[in-house]
């Protein structure tokens, strides 16, 4: 077996990624053309300016009105008797002083959010939800006077339809795949792809010309026993190192296996890349759960880290972690008790790893799940609903406010006069927000310009005036 020097096997695989021409045509549908046009609108960052989102979607349908819970008393009052043997008692509280407000609280299992929000970092955005244009009230949902969402309270469509932002129709695009289509091109001599996975494929990052890049809590993913230097003492991974290399050499005339093998070979260079990026120890003083969060979180702290060197071209990034389980027909207060700490200890040690850095202004963390729960219980849970709460963090947010529309969570009577217009039944809660301006918001302050949104959210204008200049709902500053 011939062995080839490791200067002479990079160089090689040099030469020949070079003169790889991509057969797979980036421009398919008039949509993609559309990106294309305005790509060059799109204004460059300033040096050395990196933002990045970080996705929690916590899939099953968190029970969020016992997440965000109202304390002035009347309200209060209303919440324990809708909610009966679901309500959380006020020693199962930590109050919070939104701005603007009467007090509200968190679950008493969340105490870093509750200081990240009294301190200005966390915002809530309340009762959002999926809608195709807004509805008013319940009558307009039970005679069909306005377009719902498809499945409405189905996990698969829900879950679709949250990283989608396209409640009409069924697709496998998901809005932070339109967004890279769109940004991509501002990381200049990118090594690593702009949209990262710590959960694998994912339907909210993959886009018509990108798709996320999928690594672990310990980093990035290698070929087996592949090694990118000389393995002197090594004669397995030798072999096999030499025989990708020689692959990767070739020019072949099968388009299908020279795009694959020009794939293959980025795929090599982005691991490489990324491990050299993330392997650098975060400041010190700073400690992650061992939770399925928390080192998730842990690891996009480094590759945060690593990313924003200007020498690896990103200066736009996003990740996206995904925790199940959170489908809670019975057991609510059970798995909530230790479920939600899990999310508030992991998101606090994020944010002072940022903080650490410099970097909790470049930053932005958004909770999402497949949809609320019913107010009423079932005996033991809550079942599937429309609204839910979500948490936003980052030093860029307007945090110790609540965005949107916090409701009422009055019953409706089973006959006679409608108490409260937004309940469709059992506490489900029409959205008073749409996730299409919950979205706008995080995709502003990423880069996309304003005029550009319908390319990523095609039902924004339902909501905001795309002519305005009035923020989707404010909480990015």
């Amino acid at each position: 077996m011939i062995a080839f020097h490791p200067t002479s096997r990079r160089a090689l695989l040099g030469q020949t990624s070079c003169a790889a021409v991509s057969s797979i045509p980036v421009l398919n549908t008039l949509l993609n053309l559309s990106f294309a046009e305005k790509v060059s609108a799109v204004t460059a960052p300033a040096s050395g300016e990196y933002r990045a989102l970080v996705c929690v979607f916590l899939s099953g349908g968190n029970d969020s009105f016992n997440m965000l819970v109202p304390r002035e008393a009347s309200a209060y009052s209303e919440y324990q008797t809708t909610r009966s043997n679901l309500a959380l008692s006020p020693g199962s509280l930590i109050d919070i002083h939104p701005v603007g407000l009467s007090d509200f609280a968190v679950h008493s299992g969340m105490p870093q959010i509750a200081s990240l929000f009294e301190a200005g970092n966390v915002a809530f955005v309340s009762n959002v939800g999926t809608l195709i244009e807004p509805v008013q009230n319940r009558t307009q949902v039970n005679t069909l006077t306005k377009r719902l969402p498809l499945g409405l309270y189905s996990h698969s469509d829900q879950i679709e339809q949250w990283q989608t932002s396209l409640p009409h129709q069924r697709s496998g695009i998901g809005w932070a795949g339109r967004t890279a289509d769109l940004l991509q091109g501002l990381n200049a001599n990118q090594k690593v792809p702009m949209n990262i996975s710590l959960d694998g494929s994912n339907i909210w990052q993959t886009g018509d010309d990108v798709a996320e890049y999928a690594i672990t809590t310990s980093g990035a993913v290698a070929l087996s026993n592949y090694r990118f230097a000389w393995q002197a003492n090594d004669t397995i991974a030798q072999a096999l190192s030499q025989g990708v290399d020689s692959q990767l050499a070739q020019q072949y005339s099968n388009v299908l296996m020279q795009t694959f093998n020009t794939r293959k070979k980025g795929a090599l260079d982005a691991y490489n890349a990324f491990t050299t990026a993330s392997a650098g120890a975060l400041p010190g003083g700073v400690t992650f759960p061992s939770t399925y969060v928390g080192s998730r979180l842990q690891m996009i702290a480094k590759a945060i880290q690593g990313h924003a060197h200007a020498s690896l071209g990103a200066v736009r990034q996003t990740f996206f972690v995904n925790w199940g389980g959170w489908d809670h027909h019975s057991g609510v207060l059970t798995y909530q008790s230790t479920m939600l700490p899990q999310v508030s200890a992991a998101i606090g040690s994020f944010y002072q790893a940022l903080q650490a850095m410099g970097m909790e202004n470049q930053v932005t963390l958004f909770t999402a799940s497949d949809f609320g729960r019913t107010l009423t219980s079932n005996g033991q849970g809550s079942d599937h609903a429309w609204g839910g709460n979500q948490i936003v963090v980052g030093g860029s947010v307007q945090g110790k406010r609540i965005y949107g529309q916090y409701p009422s969570l009055a019953l409706n009577p089973q006959s006679g006069a409608e108490v409260n217009p937004l309940d469709t039944g059992s506490g489900r809660l029409i959205p008073t927000t749409s996730c299409d301006s919950f979205f706008a918001e995080l995709a502003l302050w990423l880069g996309v310009p304003r005029s550009d949104l319908p390319l990523i959210l095609p039902n924004i204008g339902n909501f905001i005036s795309l002519s305005g200049t009035q923020a989707p709902l404010g909480f990015m500053a």
